[in-house]
């Protein structure tokens, strides 16, 4: 993210491809991040995920989730209910742009940390 870049970045659109399982956010930056629904399973804002105050939780065996709803909260958010009924996260806008602009770095992150305590993907 630019130094100079502010926490007022808003989405111009947003849709789901329920085939390809992966939330398409357009910003006002101009910039446009294809989110599959896994990774935005297993990098929810929730505290049950953050462990906010405590060790992140590795979610395992969340290739094959999905998205059943997104929810407006207010105007600088969407809660996302996922078909393994986890629904508790709140990604704003900022939250949605920081995970498409460090996708490639939290992606490894996350299965390195999968592989690391013996979990996979895979249900």
């Amino acid at each position: 993210m630019p130094p100079d870049m502010t926490d007022s970045v808003w989405p111009t659109d947003l849709s789901y491809d329920p085939k390809a399982k992966s939330l398409s956010v357009i910003f006002d930056t101009g910039e446009t991040f294809i989110l599959p629904a896994e990774y935005l399973r297993v990098e929810s804002p929730s505290a049950e995920v953050q462990a906010h105050g405590g060790e992140k939780v590795i979610v395992g065996g969340r290739r094959h989730v999905g998205i059943m709803e997104i929810e407006p909260v207010g105007n600088y958010a969407v809660r996302i209910v996922f078909d393994d009924l986890h629904d508790t996260g709140i990604y704003s806008w900022r939250t949605l742009y920081d995970l498409g602009v460090e996708q490639e770095g939290r992606w490894a992150d996350y299965l390195t940390a999968l592989d690391t305590k013996g979990l996979s993907r895979d249900p």
